[in-house]
């Protein structure tokens, strides 16, 4: 039978979320995350708020410069502004780049952002308030996307001495702020400056690609710490699982009662209740053993003497009634025997046990069928897996004369199902037929399991092994068996 991985991962996973680990792994990888995202945006509103409070009063006196600055060009005579404009170029390092264009230069505006408003705001009522200028243009460039003197000439396409002293500064690249204001019906005044700070219009987030780094080290570094700490906090808790498993299972061992106090504790009382359970499966099972040596030579005197009266009348009904008796006992003693088994766990070929029945049962008759097969043993108790089968397979073929057995096998489970064309059983009495002695049809003759102790001591064998038996009717005729057994 083919496992589909995907379903057999997804299986691990959800195993794995339920499991006390995972859940508290999850939990403090969230509130670590949680916490992280919670003071980064804080932290970062903080930033924000101090960024535009410096930005603002950058902004102001670099508002004053300009506004001198065009304040000075202004007032100067129209002969002299273009000899005082080639003398700064040829002297660099100026504050500004200033040009008298012949038409307005279109600038390839950078993204807005709240920190570029503050300053073209600061800027233009600065203009405004001082010099009563109201039509001034701003933008915001890039240095290598800037353009000067015309739409055609870029900054990096002129001299050093031009312009490169004043707005370029390498290797970072500031962003600069572009001021062009019209003087007259054929100037315009270009003003160009390179901002303080070079990063102070990029955007902020607290989802950036340095802060998801950081959450992700500091979750990481946390879900490692609590790996080791909580490895060492469940493993006594899975070891004291399995050994109650163990024990549901027949397979008594003390388990170490070591870990914090509160498990210590755990398993030392584990262990009594172990201890004390052992106990008293082990006296049930000396007395039943009492009760049918104490048993059998009573009845066996009882018949002889029985066998010595008269009256034939008598006599055979006080045998048939001391026949009851004697199958009454060695029912209850197989009923405690034979589902507390005292055997070890080995590899159990499921397949061949019911290949085996098959073969029996299809001497004269086709009468049973088995479909599938086992991909791997398992493991369990060979004489209780047999007898389990064996009283489900029977059962099948005494009601319905017919059976077909379904085997379904993956690594987690395997479940036999048989199903049978017999009449069914009513809904209400499907958890009584389970009850030792309990029959639908009085008549038990030639049927192997006549006290009515197969369905019982199956489900009993099965919940040894972990597992469970069912019962269900189909919906056109029959009934179906399902032994379900986990693999462990």
């Amino acid at each position: 039978m083919h496992i589909n991985p995907t379903i057999s991962k997804r299986s691990r996973i959800r195993r794995w979320t339920q499991s006390l680990t995972g859940q508290i792994l999850i939990i403090m990888a969230l509130g670590v995350a949680s916490a992280q995202f919670i003071s980064s945006s804080i932290w970062l509103r903080q930033l924000e708020s101090d960024t535009e409070e410096n930005v603002r009063e950058v902004s102001k006196h670099m508002a004053f410069r300009i506004a001198a600055t065009v304040s000075y060009f202004t007032s100067l005579p129209t002969n002299y502004r273009h000899i005082v404009i080639d003398q700064l170029q040829d002297m660099g390092g100026t504050r500004f780049f200033v040009t008298l264009n012949k038409e307005e230069i279109h600038i390839n505006n950078i993204p807005d952002s709240p920190l570029k408003n503050i300053v073209k705001n600061e800027v233009q009522s600065t203009l405004i308030k001082q010099l009563g200028i109201h039509n001034a243009k701003i933008a915001f460039s890039s240095p290598s996307d800037l353009h000067v003197i015309n739409n055609h000439t870029r900054l990096v396409d002129l001299p050093e001495r031009w312009g490169h002293h004043s707005l370029l500064v390498k290797p970072l690249t500031p962003p600069i702020i572009v001021i062009q204001i019209p003087i007259n019906d054929k100037d315009w005044l270009y003003l160009a400056s390179l901002m303080p700070d070079p990063y102070f219009l990029d955007g902020t987030t607290a989802l950036s690609g340095d802060r998801l780094f950081s959450m992700a080290m500091s979750v990481i570094t946390v879900l490692l710490l609590s790996i080791l700490i909580l490895r060492r906090v469940t493993r006594p808790l899975a070891t004291l699982a399995r050994a109650a498993e163990r024990f549901g299972q027949g397979d008594w061992q003390p388990i170490k009662e070591v870990g914090s106090v509160e498990v210590r504790n755990t398993a030392k009382a584990f262990n009594d209740m172990q201890r004390r359970i052992q106990r008293y499966l082990n006296d049930r099972e000396r007395l039943f053993a009492s009760i049918s040596h104490d048993l059998k030579t009573p009845i066996t005197r009882l018949r002889l003497r029985a066998e010595m009266l008269d009256e034939d009348d008598i006599r055979d009904a006080m045998i048939r009634d001391l026949e009851d008796l004697d199958m009454l006992l060695k029912g209850a003693l197989q009923s405690v025997k034979e589902t507390d088994i005292h055997e070890n766990r080995v590899e159990v070929n499921i397949s061949r046990m019911l290949r085996d029945m098959q073969s029996t049962a299809n001497l004269h008759d086709e009468k049973l069928t088995v479909v599938g097969a086992l991909q791997h043993p398992f493991i369990g108790k060979p004489f209780a897996i047999k007898r389990c089968l064996g009283n489900l397979v029977d059962n099948a073929l005494y009601y319905g004369k017919t059976a077909t057995v379904f085997i379904e096998d993956n690594e987690d489970e395997v479940c036999i199902r048989v199903c049978d064309q017999g009449p069914g059983i009513p809904v209400d009495k499907m958890d009584k037929v389970f009850q030792p002695y309990t029959r639908l049809t009085p008549d038990h003759s030639g049927h192997p399991g006549g006290m009515g102790l197969g369905l019982s001591i199956a489900r009993n064998i099965a919940r040894a092994h972990g597992g469970e038996v069912t019962l269900s009717n189909h919906i056109e005729q029959g009934l179906e068996a399902r032994l379900w057994l986990p693999r462990h």
